[in-house]
């Protein structure tokens, strides 16, 4: 016969799917019956009806099952508001949000890149997943913020489709391809233009960042919308010390409005680590000859005029938009491809920016 002890212990793996921790730490496990052969567990749950309940009950077999335990009856009941309240300040390292906290991210926890271009169309959000998707498969434990709140497009490009789960105004943020993301556009209807001003987005960025539980991140990619507008402005506020990639093609007018962001992180407190080269040459998809359609050098001189290394060069192929179209990054559907290959060594080059600076 089996013990409560050991229950518990068995019960050790199941993690609650959303916020990825054990439930017994979460305290989801209210309580364990043993009646003979049969084993009653009590679960709270952080919502009612909570639409993963059949996969945590399922979860919570399968880890008795494990001791022989073969009739097990899980009963299940949402938090109260006080539960909620308590497992919200303890994720948040137990310490409730105030309306004056203006930081974040400034005493350890994740290094936090922004990805930004001097104008759109550079291809900035195409890298910036495809970037985020190469180091979760390197194994780093990634997070990325859409902050593009007029032209989200990161929802598309990861495949991501729902809305997050928000327990007592935190918000879980979904998952794809091993990363954690956060969009405005899983808060607004298909087709719906978000029109708003500064203040308002200043509270959208404070809240992505604040508001979200990321759990134990390495990385958190920031994609920016392009210029040195009012999201740059607060994210550098909100950020200070956070790093900045530059994005980029080989053109000269790309080029020089790209310098111009690189300049605006160093005179917001951002770090400029490096630029990244989109679109550096078509490949002939039948003899695999260079066309240089937006000419050559632009990244590099970028990286020279910023004093950063050219962390890589991205030749255009059209996987690279399919992927996109079909949310599958193309660092996961075509790794080996000159693009996938080109992409994963930029990821591998930011991961080393990253270790160097933060050591």
């Amino acid at each position: 016969m089996v013990t409560e002890a050991q229950i518990r212990e068995a019960l050790r793996s199941v993690l609650d799917p959303e916020i990825g921790r054990p439930i017994e730490d979460l305290g989801m496990l209210e309580g364990i019956e043993i009646e003979g052969e049969l084993v009653h567990v009590r679960l709270l749950l952080t919502v009612a009806g909570c639409p993963l309940q059949d996969r945590i009950a399922g979860d919570v077999k399968a880890a008795l099952a494990t001791l022989g335990v073969e009739r097990v009856e899980v009963n299940m009941a949402p938090m109260s508001e006080q539960q909620r309240a308590d497992l919200v300040a303890k994720l948040r390292g137990g310490a409730a949000p105030t309306a004056q906290q203006r930081t974040f991210f400034t005493s350890g926890g994740p290094t936090v890149i922004a990805v930004a271009s001097g104008k759109g169309g550079v291809g900035k959000s195409s890298v910036t997943v495809n970037l985020a998707a190469a180091l979760a498969a390197d194994g780093y434990r990634v997070g990325l913020l859409d902050a593009d709140i007029w032209g989200f497009s990161v929802p598309r490009m990861m495949g991501i489709t729902g809305q997050p789960v928000d327990v007592d105004d935190m918000i879980l943020p979904l998952e794809a391809h091993g990363v954690k993301v956060i969009s405005m556009g899983f808060f607004v209807p298909a087709g719906t233009p978000v029109i708003w001003r500064g203040p308002m987005l200043h509270k959208a960025i404070e809240q992505f960042l604040g508001d979200v539980y990321w759990g134990d991140l390495d990385v958190l990619l920031v994609d920016l919308p392009p210029g040195t507008g009012d999201v740059a402005i607060s994210l550098a506020s909100f950020l200070p010390g956070a790093s900045m990639l530059i994005v980029t093609t080989p053109q000269d007018a790309a080029r020089e409005v790209a310098e111009r962001a690189g300049k605006m992180a160093e005179k917001t407190n951002l770090r400029p680590i490096g630029v990244i080269e989109n679109m550096s040459w078509f490949l002939c998809p039948c003899c695999g000859e260079r066309t240089s359609i937006f000419g050559d050098g632009g990244g590099g001189k970028a990286a020279e005029t910023l004093g950063v290394p050219l962390l890589g060069q991205v030749p255009l192929v059209p996987a690279l938009r399919e992927g996109g179209d079909e949310g599958t990054p193309i660092v996961v559907s075509e790794p080996d491809s000159p693009a996938g290959r080109a992409l994963r060594e930029a990821a591998r080059k930011v991961a080393e920016t990253v270790r160097s600076t933060a050591g």
